[in-house]
């Protein structure tokens, strides 16, 4: 399995991610896309993620809520910009608990012999947005969070 390749360089307001998948593209945009199949994967395995809101067109409208064992409840949105079946994504991102720190993620999704390398651009308004995120412990949760995609993903497959 492979891991997470985070991307941070010193004074860009970007961090770029990359991950290749043992599955087709199709699944696993598939598996981006499909709001029953988010909470399986999307967020790290202490909280419970549920869809409010998915709309996978550009214009439409996203909204998941993730839950600890406490039961405080931290909720994420956007709007999607651009959808691509089996290409890509573009949407804006925001978590509720600090609004207007919007960011925009491109997630492509590229063959490469039966396997999928999945890239994600996050472009945030300021430096510090970016920092903040990092220092969030943005790592170890997507880091988490892609390792629960692939297992998901394999699990589709059998």
């Amino acid at each position: 399995m492979t891991k997470v390749n985070l991307i941070a360089e010193p004074g860009k307001q970007e961090i770029v991610m990359t991950r290749v998948f043992d599955a087709p593209r199709e699944l696993v945009f598939k598996t981006c896309t499909d709001p029953k199949l988010i909470p399986r994967w999307w967020g790290p395995r202490i909280y419970k993620t549920t869809v409010d809101k998915m709309d996978v067109k550009p214009g439409g409208i996203w909204r998941f809520v993730q839950r600890g064992t406490d039961g405080k409840a931290f909720a994420f949105h956007g709007v999607y910009h651009s959808v691509a079946p089996s290409e890509g994504l573009v949407y804006t991102f925001e978590f509720e608990g600090m609004p207007g720190h919007v960011l925009l993620e491109t997630v492509t999704f590229e063959e490469q012999d039966g396997k999928t390398k999945m890239t994600t651009w996050d472009v945030f308004q300021t430096l510090e947005d970016r920092d903040g995120m990092l220092k969030s412990g943005m790592e170890g949760g997507a880091a988490e969070t892609m390792d629960r995609f692939a297992e998901l993903l394999r699990e589709l497959q059998k």
